[in-house]
């Protein structure tokens, strides 16, 4: 797939001590400023004016809700930011542009009016190797009865999950995950093509 940029940001500056941002977005609910299309916008355009500068954009897909039949299907998208936030900072500014539109965190995998999740920061790994290979491999009726309570990165399951690689490789194909050493465009091929075919570009 080809990459998919906002034009209106290649002349921009870019942040001093800037850091490169993999950022997955997601919506299968209304919120206040419209449809799940209209709020990943909204989002997108909130992360910008918070001092970052996006350099790439996906195009909008729609995919079926994880676990199947947890909702409706979601909207879904990807970003390629630069900002001198650290990670810290950068998953409080996600988390306040989600709270701005309404969610409310009760329990995993529910229906969301928005959801921002930080992929990737640069290579960086946190907390360490140990921890992240644990949760990557962490089976997924394990996944649905605990949460690591701490940030990790990359995050640890997209390297798993066609709606988060597809729209990525619209923005970041050549992107190396720093475990697997793979490319997005690598992790991407290699989850079954039922996977990747209910993966559908609307926008």
């Amino acid at each position: 797939m080809s990459q998919v940029t906002d034009d209106t940001q290649i002349g921009k500056t870019t942040p001093c001590n800037s850091s490169k941002l993999l950022v997955a977005l997601g919506s299968n609910m209304h919120s206040s400023v419209g449809t799940p299309i209209e709020t990943l916008h909204n989002a997108i355009d909130s992360i910008e004016e918070m001092g970052s500068v996006i350099r790439g954009r996906s195009r909008f897909f729609r995919t079926p809700a994880v676990p199947a039949d947890s909702g409706p299907d979601f909207v879904n998208a990807a970003l390629l930011v630069e900002a001198h936030w650290s990670s810290s900072e950068a998953i409080a500014r996600l988390h306040e542009v989600e709270a701005r539109l309404g969610r409310r965190r009760k329990a995993r995998w529910e229906q969301r009016i928005i959801d921002l999740d930080l992929l990737a920061h640069d290579d960086m790994i946190r907390p360490s190797v140990r921890v992240l290979r644990t949760w990557m491999e962490l089976p997924l009726e394990k996944q649905k009865e605990m949460a690591p309570g701490q940030l990790l990165l990359p995050h640890p399951r997209m390297h798993e999950r066609a709606f988060v690689l597809v729209p990525l490789s619209d923005v970041a194909p050549d992107w190396v995950h720093p475990i697997t050493r793979k490319s997005v465009t690598e992790m991407r091929d290699a989850l079954p093509s039922a996977d990747i075919e209910a993966i559908v570009p609307i926008e």
